[in-house]
């Protein structure tokens, strides 16, 4: 059992398809767990299916979904952070590695999820996770909490090597999937046609994969 976990995605809804199912069983094993949401996702561009919202109301929306979806999962402890969605790779690293420090300082976590900075395909996702490593890094060495990465970049296997952890996460697949319905604006559409599609569709869902971030110094 885990002292604390501490999840940091940049988006609303990134939590949900590649690691709820993880949350949630650590949720189960009454592990306190923190979620620091750096952006409302207020550019997305998916405003429902049919639409829902339009681009004034979509960060109030998703805002109200990422609540939903922690509540699914069982977090108790959600951190908006209040930066701009599509922004964070501009902007400073060390501010928002302040952030998170300030919030690993606090929580004591003994795992932080993040995704692995440069295979995570969106600049927000690669950005946010160099803050998470830069923040972590701050640490001496043999107190740092372990890091484990998201990453889905087509080259990650090929450079990271097979993921260390690939977790069956079906026993909790009804809390996974009430997550990824509870961001309705951007998910809908997806849900909708996977459920048309019948069989296997969702399977995919049922395992989550980690890779342990590395420490060269």
């Amino acid at each position: 059992m885990e002292r604390h976990v501490l999840v940091v995605f940049p988006h609303p809804d990134d939590e949900a398809f590649g690691v709820s199912g993880t949350l949630a069983m650590h949720a189960e094993k009454g592990t306190p767990i923190t979620y620091a949401c750096l952006t409302l996702g207020e550019m997305g561009r998916n405003m429902g299916t049919p639409p829902f919202a339009n681009r004034e109301t979509l960060p109030l929306i998703r805002k109200q979904e990422l609540k939903a979806a922690c509540e699914a999962i069982g977090i108790d402890d959600l951190r908006l952070l209040g930066f701009r969605d599509k922004t964070i790779e501009f902007e400073d690293e060390e501010l928002i590695a302040d952030r998170i420090s300030a919030i690993i300082a606090e929580t004591n976590p003994s795992l932080i999820i993040t995704f692995y900075p440069g295979y995570s395909v969106h600049p927000d996702h690669d950005a946010c996770g160099a803050a998470v490593i830069h923040a972590v890094q701050r640490i001496p060495k043999e107190e740092r909490p372990i890091v484990h990465c998201v990453a889905f970049a087509k080259n990650c296997e090929q450079d990271l090597g097979k993921p260390d952890i690939v977790r069956d996460v079906s026993a909790v697949i009804d809390k996974k999937i009430a997550a990824i319905q509870a961001h309705r604006s951007q998910t809908e559409g997806l849900m909708s046609a996977a459920s048309k599609r019948g069989g296997d569709a969702l399977e995919w869902l049922k395992t989550e994969r980690f890779w342990t971030y590395k420490w060269e110094n």
